[in-house]
Formats: C-alpha cells, structure tokens, sequence
C-alpha cells in the first residue's frame, strides 16, 4: 500500500474518519489495528516478525527496569535483545550476501562448498523498524527512558503506519511519549500536515520518478557506450530522484502524524547545500545519522581515544552503515567511501577554518565552489549506491574520467530533461535554506502561494506517474 496511491487515499481517509470520533485510548488501538493492516498490505507473513521484535523489545525493557539493583542481568538482557534482533535482521537480510561470498573465497583457496541459501522475501522496513525497537531497549538500559508499562502503545511506537516503512527512525522520548498521552489536534499543525503531504507527494511522483526513467535509460545501458558526460547526467539524474524520493516520503509522513497531531522528527534538511562531508550527514537521513552517532560511533569510543581511534570509530561506523543499506559490495564500498570522506574532512579542517574572507562575494563565491564541490563528492558515492555491481561503478566512473566528447548532443539534451523536472524544486529549497525554515511557504504572500500551489498541483497531476514503489522500501 503506497503513500502514492488511491488505495492508501481510501485508507487514510477511513482511519482519519475514525481518529477524529475516538477518545485517546480507542484512537490507540485504532491506528495499532490499521498500522498492521497497512503492513501486511505487503505480505501478511511479515506479521510475525515485527510482532516477534515487539514482544521481544517489551518485555526485555520491562526486564531491564525490574533489574535495577543488577548491573551484571541487566546488560545480560540487553545483550539478549540485540543480538537477537541483529540476528533476525541478519538472516533475512544478509545470510544470502554471507553466504556466497563465503562459497567464493572457499573456491578461491580451493575448498569446494555447496552453496546454501534461503528463499525469502526482505521484509518491508525491516531495518528501519529494528533500529528504532533496539533504541527503545537501550535507551532503557542507560535509564534515558522508563520502560514502558502498555504492550499495545509500544506496539504502536514500533508499527506506527506513517513511518514504519522508511522512517524517520524514531526515538521512544519522541513518538512513545506522544503515544502515551493525549494528542490535542489544531488547525496550524492541520495546514503544515497538508502542506507537507502535498509537497512530498510532489518530490516522489513528479521528480523522483520522472528522473527515475532517465537513471534507468542510463544505468541500463553498456557502460562502455556512454561517454562520460551522459554518465555524469545519470548521476545527477539519480541524486535527485533518491533526494526526491526519500525525502518525499519522510515529508509524507510527517505531514500524516501531523494529521493525527503527532510531530515526528526532520529527516532531510537541505542536504546538497552544504560544504563538507560532516554536514551532509547533519542534514540527510537525519534520524539514521544520529542512530549511528549515539548507539555505534560513541559506543566505540566516539572521540575520546586519541586521533587514530576517531578515524577508525568514523570509519567503521560510516561501513556498518553502509551495509545497513543493503546486502551487496556497491554498499559496503559506498559506506567505505563515506568514512574515508568524513575522515579527510577531518584531517582538512584545521586548514579550512583558516581560510576567511572579509568581503562578502569573495565570501559567497568561496561559499558556492564548497557547496558546488561537495555536491560532486557526494555524487560519486552516488554512482557506486547505484551501480549494479562493482564493474558497473568502475566502468562508469572510467568513462567520466577518460571518455570526454567536445561535443555530446545526448549528454546535453539530458541535461536540459533534468533542470526541467528540478527547478521548481532547487527554487523552493534555495528559499527554505536562506531563511532557515522548511515551513517558510506559509509566510509568502497569497498571490505567490496560490501560483505555486497550483503548479505543484499541476505536475502531479498532468506530469506525476503511477504509482511506483519508494527506493527506500528496499532496505
């Protein structure tokens, strides 16, 4: 059931109805009911499993805080919850990636190994509903949040239908607080849910998957018969749609808690105009970016071991998350590539906090050429998270460095298809970003909304296409 189709119109206009008629404790139980049935719109089997990290994370907070007095049981029971919800996360995600690199490297040394693998579907969001139940048991162990004392509100924090497929990963002192008391709805929070239901409807339908036709025209082909030029329009091609369309849900779901007068947190804030490695990760995939911070990076030591461990924490944390993303090599060498980025910047800044300019264009171009910059590092990471395979990645990343034409008809007529579908886009976000406000459209006069509000409309509705799935579902 997508965001992006009639059948989840029907649905959230049914739940929506009924929200509205419910005292606190009925509208509880309602959205648990129509959380599990908007997921198992998917494959009713996936059921179990989320039902399995409930129980599971529930009685093992419950467990943590009855063993207050016991330092030694309580890490024990912590030790349980994870690492069994980092097996189950496993089996169905990586046993297959696992277990086929270990038959490759057996017959590299001359073993022969008969290959074992399981037939399974990838449960929607499994890796997203995990971090966020995971969170919830140790924030309960480092006693930042009381366990809770419902099993149907934490089965509501874990399923919560607007965000359970792709985030934003929430925390327990956020949604389950929301969850436990009564949630009082007014008309601004009514207009801001609206506004970013619209607006990332938007982002999916008409950007990212219109773009999405000219990644895959590009990526399809034989990397060795494009030039570098139309390989680069592919990557720009891509960076926008995955922009589009995960942030486009993110607002999506947002605006639909806000809806029901929920307030989940910002997961994108203007990610392609920042300046370094350290703040895109600040502004994109916010939740997932603190996620590792506070349950990997600091565990590890964080910063506090000298300089070689904080290279190595940023590195290991950057991998990890990498193949949190997916069970291949593009991905783990994509997270690769995100540590080794955060680490020159880190080694960098010393230098680059010693630059400063007094006058304002020398300020703002000096501005623009590290945005600009940034932008092509974080686009090259974006060639190996697309590629199919490794070759593919290195056959692409060949042709934008040595297979230059002085004149590419194709590259430019691409070119021109891609600031087409992104100017109003870039025009909105270079507005949002000057004033620091992603709610900034409410304060523009009417005769500049209503236009606006007419285009987006516009677009969706003349130029959007059917609906297709959100790249995010498949990790």
């Amino acid at each position: 059931m997508l965001f992006n189709s009639f059948q989840f119109l029907f649905f959230f206009i049914l739940v929506y109805s009924l929200y509205r008629i419910l005292d606190h404790k009925g509208q509880n139980g309602m959205l648990l009911a129509a959380s599990y049935i908007f997921y198992g719109s998917w494959n009713w089997r996936f059921l179990g499993l989320i039902w399995l990290t409930t129980v599971l994370d529930y009685f093992c907070g419950r467990w943590i805080e009855a063993s207050d007095a016991h330092p030694v049981r309580r890490k024990q029971i912590l030790g349980f919850s994870v690492s069994t919800n980092l097996i189950v996360l496993g089996l169905f995600k990586y046993f297959n990636f696992f277990a086929s690199n270990f038959q490759h490297l057996a017959a590299f040394v001359g073993w022969h190994v008969d290959p074992v693998t399981l037939h399974v579907i990838l449960p929607v969001g499994i890796s997203f509903y995990t971090f966020q139940s995971m969170s919830y048991v140790i924030d309960v162990y480092r006693r930042e949040h009381r366990a809770a004392s419902s099993l149907r509100d934490f089965a509501l924090y874990v399923a919560f239908f607007p965000h359970m497929i792709a985030g934003p990963i929430q925390r327990a002192t956020n949604l389950l607080v929301q969850i436990s008391r009564e949630r009082k709805l007014n008309l601004e929070q009514s207009y801001e849910g609206c506004w970013l239901v619209f607006w990332g409807l938007f982002k999916k339908v008409f950007v990212a998957d219109n773009l999405a036709r000219i990644v895959s025209e590009i990526f399809s082909q034989d990397f060795r018969t494009l030039s570098g030029a139309s390989v680069l329009m592919g990557v720009y091609a891509f960076a926008f749609q995955i922009y589009g369309d995960f942030s486009g849900y993110s607002d999506m779901a947002r605006g639909l808690a806000k809806l029901m007068g929920f307030e989940l947190v910002v997961n994108f804030k203007h990610p392609y105009f920042v300046t370094n490695p350290r703040e895109f990760w600040r502004n994109w995939h916010i939740s997932l970016s603190n996620w590792l911070r506070d349950y990997l990076y600091i565990p590890l030591g964080g910063n506090r071991s000298g300089e070689f461990r904080t290279y190595l924490n940023l590195f290991l944390t950057m991998l990890l998350g990498g193949l949190w993303h997916g069970a291949a090599w593009t991905f783990v060498i994509w997270g690769a590539y995100q540590g080794i980025t955060l680490m020159i910047h880190r080694l960098l800044e010393p230098a680059l906090q010693k630059i400063r300019f007094e006058n304002p264009v020398s300020k703002n171009l000096w501005f623009a050429a590290r945005v600009i910059f940034m932008f092509h590092v974080t686009c090259l990471g974006w060639l190996f998270f697309r590629s199919s395979s490794l070759a593919q990645a290195g056959g692409m990343l060949e042709s934008i460095l040595f297979n230059w034409r002085p004149f590419d008809p194709p590259a430019v007529e691409t070119a021109i298809r891609i600031f087409q579908i992104t100017w109003l886009l870039l025009v909105v976000e270079v507005f949002q970003k000057v004033k620091d406000d992603l709610l900034i459209v409410f304060h523009w006069p009417v005769w500049v909304k209503a236009p606006l509000y007419a285009t987006l409309f516009y677009c969706i509705l003349l130029y959007g296409t059917s609906a297709q799935e959100f790249i995010y579902f498949q990790f």
